[in-house]
């Protein structure tokens, strides 16, 4: 057994993403455990170039790790003949020119989402990485996910018999700046910076939908600023320019209908911030990103609507938890892996750049219906 490195330029890795989710419980977790095992046997061992624009802010993170290895250079970085693969989880409107450098370089794509600010960004991106001849991939973290990840296995499975529809609730209160501190950073709330959250979670709930269910056709939505004023890292308050709920119909090719409400001005009234409903003829499963609940047809009560009588039923009760049957990593880690064996061995990998078009085109397309007041098909990218 050998020990192979891979060079891996981290750019972004002082936002709270980068850091947490990619550096740390991905990358360093590989590390820990002696490097990614190949089939032949070898480990792959990730050596890590950190990139950002705050040179004390690196500095910090580097020396609390143990990492030497960084810069404020990306082009230096990217003319490095030991790095294989360029990570990218800067804000959005910084991205697509950065990967672009990485294009010119060579160099693997691995990359955050959006890809891009609007959909011709994004589909020239995914054409300039196909003609580079290089491997390219897109973070699409819920996939892998225990929640989600069971609720694959129902549909795989055939649990829903036909699936009639999907009702989406995500989101949380994301508090104003003011008297409490805000939990994301104040670029999320100008569109003038990418901010909105249409471009933050609509690409999600592309991928969600077409990698378990089907192909997302059309889209209607409306969008709100629900909270006007903000107040920044500074203290500062701003106009919040960008939208921060988004409510959306999406028609899937098999006729499913899915609804999804997305916002940082609701308050949790469920198990866990995003939960999917699936209903079918033979079966329903409410899911999260960590646990999945069923009730099957032949277990379904039958509820009797009195409006002058309190309920008496405990209807959570009813269902049935999923069981986990298999040990769930961290999901970040989990694609991460994927994306390690496609470029060092060659192994079959479908979310690539298109795959993030795609989601870029339904935010767009999102905004477009919001702005139209209509529905609006979705077309194939060619």
């Amino acid at each position: 057994m050998a020990r192979r490195t891979i060079g891996i330029v981290l750019n972004g890795v002082t936002g709270r993403m980068g850091y947490r989710q990619h550096l740390v419980r991905s990358l360093l977790a590989l590390r820990e455990q002696g490097g990614l095992p190949l089939a032949n046997g070898d480990r792959l061992y990730p050596e890590l170039v950190l990139v950002g624009r705050n040179e004390a802010k690196l500095r910090e993170i580097a020396e609390r790790h143990g990492l030497t290895d960084w810069t404020t250079d990306l082009s230096a970085a990217l003319a490095r003949p030991d790095v294989e693969i360029y990570f990218d989880s800067q804000v959005t409107a910084q991205r697509e020119k950065a990967l672009r450098l990485a294009i010119d370089a060579g160099k693997h794509i691995y990359t955050e989402k959006p890809t891009a600010e609007d959909l011709a960004g994004a589909v020239d991106l995914a054409r300039l990485a196909d003609a580079a001849g290089i491997k390219h991939g897109v973070v699409q973290d819920k996939l892998f996910l225990p929640g989600l990840l069971k609720l694959k296995r129902l549909v795989d499975g055939g649990f829903f018999g036909r699936i009639l529809s999907i009702r989406g609730e995500f989101g949380y209160w994301v508090f104003e700046g003011d008297w409490q501190a805000a939990q994301r950073p104040s670029w999320n709330y100008r569109s003038q910076d990418g901010g909105g959250i249409v471009v933050d979670m609509f690409p999600h709930w592309h991928y969600v939908l077409e990698q378990i269910f089907g192909e997302v056709r059309s889209v209607t939505a409306q969008i709100r600023t629900h909270v006007p004023t903000r107040w920044d890292e500074s203290g500062a308050a701003y106009d919040a320019t960008a939208d921060d709920a988004a409510y959306g119909i999406f028609e899937l090719d098999n006729g499913v209908i899915a609804q999804i409400n997305s916002s940082w001005a609701v308050r949790v009234y469920r198990d866990e911030l995003v939960e999917f409903q699936v209903d079918g003829t033979e079966g329903s499963a409410v899911a999260g990103l960590r646990n999945c609940r069923i009730q099957h047809r032949a277990s379904t009560p039958k509820p009797v609507w009195n409006p002058d009588l309190p309920a008496t039923e405990d209807f959570r009760a009813q269902w049935q938890t999923v069981p986990d049957n298999a040990e769930f990593d961290n999901g970040f880690k989990a694609q991460w892996e994927l994306f390690l064996r496609h470029v060092a061995e060659d192994e079959p990998y479908t979310w690539d750049l298109w795959a993030g078009a795609r989601g870029v085109q339904l935010a767009e397309l999102g905004l477009q219906s919001a702005r139209e007041g209509r529905r609006v098909e979705i077309p194939e990218l060619s």
